[in-house]
């Protein structure tokens, strides 16, 4: 492996360890999901769009670049995953909203087929049966009722899933527009989400629950785990960090158990663990079949001295 592969590989793992305890400081903070999003948003953005402030070399150029259609559409997807995700988080199981976000290389690939001209080969259009199969097992099982956490597990798959779509449409929109700011179009979008949550909530509100946990996600959790995850997509293959993205998947739940008690039926392990095994599967495939291409491109080796 190289030295650059390994390191965005290293980076990756960080990002997705980073980012897997997120979920439960948003059940520890007890607060309703128009809280969450207002503090969530209000802290990230203005996390993020420091750290940009300080790092930019071209902040004019930057602040151009937001507002074309790229940008603004950028933005738009960070801001609508925002609400999503703390929407389906107050109202369902924390793991049904988690295997249905571990949907997003499916929705990249068909997204990027759409925008970008990309090959959507056979394995896409299987994966993407299976994992719906999967998410559905999951669902209908906390239906019946046995589950635990919240109450409304179709509401928090559809979340997870409008998560997915919006943050493959991000990334489709950074691959057509590279020169995009990352981090001011994500701290951008985090205010609009922040924006929103404030005003349907109200400020008086913002007191209730345990504020130093849903501090900690705004603070360090997002901002932390999104700068190391985009590093990382410069040194190593996007399937790998997809791949790697998959831990929050299985150690989200597994945390929100151990340390809640929200523990997931038969059924809903099982329906998770063939969303994961399906996508892992999937990621593996895909990254041979870029690779392939490399190797019968390089020069055999030469022949040895007789």
């Amino acid at each position: 492996m190289r030295p650059d592969s390994f390191r965005g590989i290293a980076l990756a793992l960080t990002g997705a360890l980073v980012l897997s305890p997120d979920t439960l400081f948003m059940r520890l903070s007890g607060l309703d999901a128009a809280q969450m999003m207002g503090w969530r948003g209000s802290l990230m953005a203005a996390t993020l769009i420091l750290f940009w402030a300080a790092t930019t070399r071209d902040r004019g150029g930057d602040l151009r670049c937001l507002i074309t259609p790229a940008g603004l559409g950028a933005a738009a997807c960070q801001g609508f995953n925002g609400m999503a995700f703390a929407y389906g988080i107050a109202v369902a199981p924390v793991s049904v909203v988690l295997f249905a976000l571990a949907t997003v290389p499916i929705w990249s690939a068909a997204l990027g087929a759409l925008v970008l001209g990309d090959r959507v080969g056979r394995a896409t259009a299987i994966t993407s049966a299976v994992v719906l199969a999967g998410i559905g097992l999951s669902v209908f099982s906390a239906e019946g009722g046995h589950g635990a956490g919240g109450s409304q597990p179709l509401i928090g798959a559809l979340c997870g899933l409008a998560v997915a779509v919006a943050m493959a449409g991000s990334f489709t929109i950074y691959r057509a527009r590279p020169a995009l700011p990352v981090p001011l179009t994500v701290g951008a979008g985090a205010a609009v989400f922040g924006a929103v949550g404030w005003a349907v909530a109200g400020p008086m509100t913002q007191t209730g629950g345990v504020l130093p946990a849903i501090w900690v996600c705004g603070v360090l959790i997002l901002p932390a785990s999104f700068v190391l995850l985009s590093v990382a997509s410069r040194h190593t293959p996007s399937a790998n960090v997809s791949l790697l993205l998959l831990l929050e998947t299985a150690l989200g739940p597994i945390l929100v158990w151990g340390f809640l008690g929200e523990a997931m039926t038969g059924p809903e392990l099982v329906g998770g663990g063939i969303v994961v095994a399906a996508l892992a599967v999937y990621l593996r495939h895909r990254r041979r079949v870029r690779e392939a291409p490399i190797a019968e491109s390089s020069p055999p080796p030469p022949a040895p001295p007789r």
